[in-house]
Formats: structure tokens, C-alpha cells, sequence
């Protein structure tokens, strides 16, 4: 299992959500090291979203508590939602907008000094301009994966939530997707928290590896140690296994 951070980015202590008869998070703790990336992994109806909305300060916890770069959700969330973004795929910016209308109003949110000069630089980066000025709603969907990640990192956030960012894209886009996220974390020591299905995208980019199942951890550790842990040849065999209740970790030398 994961040894505690001493000064993490975020800190999730003994958090419950519950809905009427439903408890969508059961009482989970763990702590993100700044400047690391981990993904948080299971099943529809696990809790990641629910866990991800509270880090983020749209859900209130029934019990336990959450902080962010020190804050308390979301009672405090104001002084760390402009140091966060949040990029998905399932979330959609105003299709009218053009690009650079939606960029200036997120960067503008988000309390960016230099908008206009964020913009250019994202621009240039993500290769946006020669769609800048175009409804959002006229881009094909490589195009709107490009916006939506300039979108999360206008504020050149400290932590970055990511929700499945290159679910639907061909290959080589995700590919792109994926060497710019890691670009950004290295050059800027962010931290990213990732729910994916994409247990390859897992290997590649995250240096830990939350299971979650029913609302509750199940396993924390390296992809490379869950693998042989489970005796297994990557991560989606070790996913399948938890969350189809199969197979038993075993003990591996430390």
C-alpha cells in the first residue's frame, strides 16, 4: 500500500457520500503526493466520480473530509479552485462560442492575469489557430479534445482532474493528448489525478494506481507492483480481476 504524503496536494480522510439509501463513497482515505500522477480506477458505479466532484468541491461529504492544496471542501474551495482545473470529454463548452470566446471566458473564471497572452501560448502549443475563431460547435472531435485541454490548463493549474480525456479519439490523437499531459506535468510539477478505462494510458502515465469497488479502496499501489502482485501480465487483467471478485493478491519482495 501507498506510505502517507507529508505535504500532499490532496488529502481525502475517511470520506463518506451517501444518497438516501445509496453510499456512493464508503468511508475512503488516501493522499496525493504534489507532483505525481495517479489514477483512480474502477467499475461503473464505483465512486470515482462522486470522488473526483467532492476533490472538486460540487459535492458536499456526508462525512470525512476532503482538502485541496490546503483548503477544505468545499467550504474553502475558493481559495483553491483557481490553483485546479478539470478536463473531460463528457463536458461540453457552449457550442455557439468560438474558440477563443470560450478560452476568454474560462481564463477570465479562472482569474488568469494575461488571458489574451495565455491564449496565444496555448494556441501555439495545442496548435489552435487556425480554428480559433470558429464556433466550437463547427470542430471535429480531434479538435474539440485540443480545446478542452487548452480549457484545463488556462490557469497552468497545480492539480488537474481528468475524467477519461481521450475516450472516443483515434490513436495517434490520444497519443498527442497523452505527450502533452505529461509534458505539462513535468514542466509545471502538477498533479494529476486520472479516472480512465484505458489501462494502457494507466501504465503510461501514472506512478500509482487507486482501485476502487462498491464505494470503497480495494487496492493502492504501482501499476508494476499490482501487476505482479496479482500475477498477472498488465493492468487490465488486474482491473478485470477486482472487479469481477476473481483472484487474490499475493505477496511480492519488497
Amino acid at each position: 500500500m501507498h506510505a502517507p504524503a507529508s505535504n500532499p496536494a490532496i488529502a481525502v480522510d475517511r470520506l463518506v457520500k451517501a444518497y438516501k439509501t445509496v453510499t456512493a463513497v464508503d468511508g475512503i482515505s488516501f493522499a496525493l503526493e504534489r507532483g505525481t500522477c495517479t489514477a483512480l480506477l474502477g467499475g461503473n458505479g464505483a465512486g470515482k466520480t462522486t470522488t473526483i466532484s467532492t476533490i472538486m468541491g460540487l459535492v458536499e461529504p456526508t462525512s470525512g473530509q476532503v482538502t485541496v492544496l490546503g483548503a477544505v471542501m468545499p467550504r474553502q474551495r475558493h481559495l483553491a479552485l483557481h490553483r485546479m482545473n478539470f478536463e473531460s470529454p463528457y463536458v461540453n463548452m457552449p457550442m455557439r462560442l468560438t474558440v477563443r470566446q470560450n478560452l476568454n471566458v474560462f481564463g477570465m473564471l479562472y482569474g488568469c492575469a494575461d488571458v489574451a497572452g495565455r491564449i496565444r501560448a496555448l494556441a501555439e502549443e495545442l496548435e489552435l489557430s487556425d480554428f480559433l475563431d470558429r464556433p466550437t460547435g463547427k470542430l471535429s472531435s480531434g479538435q474539440k479534445t485540443r480545446v478542452a485541454l487548452a480549457k484545463s490548463l488556462i490557469n497552468q493549474p497545480e492539480i488537474l482532474l481528468l475524467d477519461e480525456p481521450t475516450a472516443s479519439l483515434d490513436p495517434d490523437t490520444a497519443d498527442w493528448v497523452r505527450g502533452r499531459l505529461e509534458h505539462y506535468r513535468k514542466e509545471r510539477g502538477a498533479t494529476v489525478l486520472l479516472a480512465s478505462h484505458n489501462m494502457g494510458e494507466v501504465e503510461r502515465l501514472c506512478d500509482r494506481v487507486i482501485m476502487m469497488k462498491t464505494g470503497r479502496i480495494v487496492d493502492d499501489d504501482t501499476p508494476e507492483r499490482l501487476i505482479a502482485r496479482y500475477g498477472r501480465s498488465n493492468l487490465e487483467e488486474v482491473f478485470l480481476d477486482i472487479a469481477r471478485g476473481r483472484g487474490e493478491p499475493r505477496e511480492v519482495a519488497q
